[in-house]
């Protein structure tokens, strides 16, 4: 099954994500911060990663620039979920290896878009989900 981390400080937001990916069939973990998200992939690497920017401890793209040091056995897909919505922010995203971006609020939709065009979700689930 495909594994994801869900990276928010919000509860109520890793809760709501964790319900649209389950109803596509993936296994979802959570963490309220980048450290414990840079922790939880030192023991075990997910296959993607949902992630907001703005956190305590250790932000979106601290978490990125110290998760791109790390030796992996997988490259999993980044996806920064946030309100942040200035371009320079989006830049930032991408150049550090995020591979995509979507602008909260979102909905099941379009992030089972962004999850067909990464070739995390097959499009046959997607519609099955009724996105």
């Amino acid at each position: 099954m495909t594994k994801c981390l869900i990276v928010d400080d919000s509860a109520t937001v890793r809760r709501i994500i964790r319900g649209m990916l389950e109803g596509f069939g993936f296994s979802c973990d959570e963490a309220a911060d980048g450290q414990i998200a840079l922790d939880y992939c030192r023991k075990g690497m997910p296959d993607f990663i949902m992630l907001d920017w703005n956190m305590p401890v250790m932000n979106g793209i601290e978490f990125l620039r110290h998760f791109n040091q790390e030796p992996k056995s997988k490259n999993p897909a980044v996806i920064f979920c946030t309100t942040e919505s200035d371009s320079s922010f989006i830049q930032e995203a991408l150049s550090e290896g995020a591979s995509e971006y979507v602008m909260k609020p979102f909905d099941k939709e379009v992030i089972g878009l962004k999850l067909v065009q990464l070739g995390i979700l097959d499009e046959s689930a997607f519609e099955e989900a009724g996105a």
